[in-house]
């Protein structure tokens, strides 16, 4: 063909026709969304601030020991375990907006609990409605924003879902600067409040539509979203009807990026990283940082940051050499991090154990002010290996490009 040749020039990710899609109310609806991840993120984020506020409450407010605190981080993650296996029924079942819409009660009931919390139970119990909802939402957001974006922004849209995430865990350290516990879960009602409102007015996926047979209602949905059915491409025949299915992993297409997808997410859990967003302030705290919250609020602008670097220099940089990369500057932030919790304490013993809900003592070492800066440093680089974000993202990328059918359980 000739370089005039219309269907040589005409570029990859643009749809058949004279134009592309010029809807603009596919962003409002992602960002509508988009306010799961950052309802999600806030939820993941908000234990590290509220913890040291809730061990200085003075009665008849709820105050946590150590043993309670432990609980008010982790108990996050139960619920989410739960809310990931709910949300793989609703989003087929109810829709993609309407599991949505179900999902933001759960995160503002939760919230409202801990702001009205008159007991450690109550604030538990909170957590534990917010983590259902983090379940959820990571699940059907990702899965609502594919399906409702035209080609041309579908990477841009999918790699915002992380990046939201990390922001709300961002909002949830600068709030906690100047917020208190019961305050910081009132705002924290704020972002699914406004993703309630908005999906009300968003339209359900064209593809959910067409494989529950309501052609009109999709065609309806699509001319909303993107302001022409230019280049919409109807499901295969049958494709409502796929899922998971063991068979599959017979496959080597199929079960190779399943387990090296799985292995991925394995390795970013095992990282770590969750412990550290869950405690930032009070591990802050245990290394005698004069101000803990700004070194959370650091830790968090990192990490907005290289979430939003990874995404951009994945496809040039490549997968492996990303992954390697961050597999020793983690192996190198660590050893740094655990070096200075060593020098700190002074002793002689062999134990690996440090309580990061008690104060570290740190009277015997000269020089401490400096170390406590190797503490915020070597953590601040354990951040930017992105063992939160990268490993996320890779994971899913390693699946959608293996077109592996369930890639939406397996990376939420």
């Amino acid at each position: 063909m000739t370089p005039e040749d219309p269907e040589e020039t005409q570029p990859l990710l643009r749809p058949p026709g004279d134009s592309a899609p010029r809807g603009r109310r596919v962003f409002l609806a992602a960002f509508a969304a988009a306010l799961g991840p950052l309802s999600f993120g806030f939820a993941l984020g908000y234990s590290s601030p509220a913890i040291p506020s809730l061990r200085r409450a003075a009665p008849p407010a709820p105050r946590l020991d150590d043993t309670s605190a432990s609980w008010f981080g982790a108990i996050v993650t139960l619920g989410a375990a739960a809310g990931g296996v709910l949300g793989g029924w609703l989003v087929d079942r109810a829709g993609r907006k309407l599991s949505l819409l179900l999902c933001a009660v759960p995160f503002v009931v939760g919230f409202a609990v801990i702001a009205a919390a008159q007991d450690v139970w109550m604030v538990l119990g909170g957590r534990l409605l917010t983590g259902l909802a983090c379940g959820v939402a990571s699940l059907v957001a990702p899965v609502y924003i594919s399906e409702i974006a035209y080609p041309a922004v579908r990477g841009l849209l999918g790699s915002c879902v992380q990046l939201m995430v990390v922001i709300g865990i961002l909002l949830a350290y600068l709030a906690g600067w100047v917020l208190e516990w019961r305050w910081l879960a009132v705002l924290g009602c704020g972002p699914p409040s406004l993703m309630l409102l908005l999906m009300c007015c968003m339209p359900e996926t064209p593809r959910f539509l067409l494989t529950q047979h309501k052609r009109q209602e999709a065609m309806a949905a699509l001319q909303f979203l993107w302001g022409s059915e230019q280049g919409w491409e109807e499901p295969p025949i049958g494709a409502e009807h796929q899922g998971f299915q063991l068979a599959l992993l017979r496959h080597p297409g199929i079960y190779k990026p399943f387990v090296i997808g799985i292995s991925l997410m394995a390795f970013q859990q095992l990282s770590g990283v969750n412990a550290i967003m869950f405690y930032a302030e009070t591990i802050f705290e245990a290394a005698k940082f004069k101000d803990s919250s700004l070194a959370s609020v650091t830790v968090g602008i990192i990490q907005v940051l290289f979430t939003a670097v990874a995404a951009l220099i994945m496809d040039r940089a490549g997968r492996r050499l990303l992954l390697t990369l961050s597999g020793v500057v983690m192996v190198f932030s660590t050893s740094a991090f655990g070096t200075y919790f060593k020098l700190t304490q002074g002793g002689t013993g062999n134990s690996s154990h440090v309580d990061l809900l008690v104060p570290v003592s740190v009277e015997p070492v000269n020089g401490s002010v400096g170390l406590a800066w190797l503490a915020v440093g070597s953590m601040c680089l354990f951040i930017a290996g992105g063992p939160q974000a990268l490993w996320s993202l890779l994971a899913r990328f390693c699946l959608l490009y293996h077109q592996c059918p369930f890639h939406f359980v397996l990376c939420p």
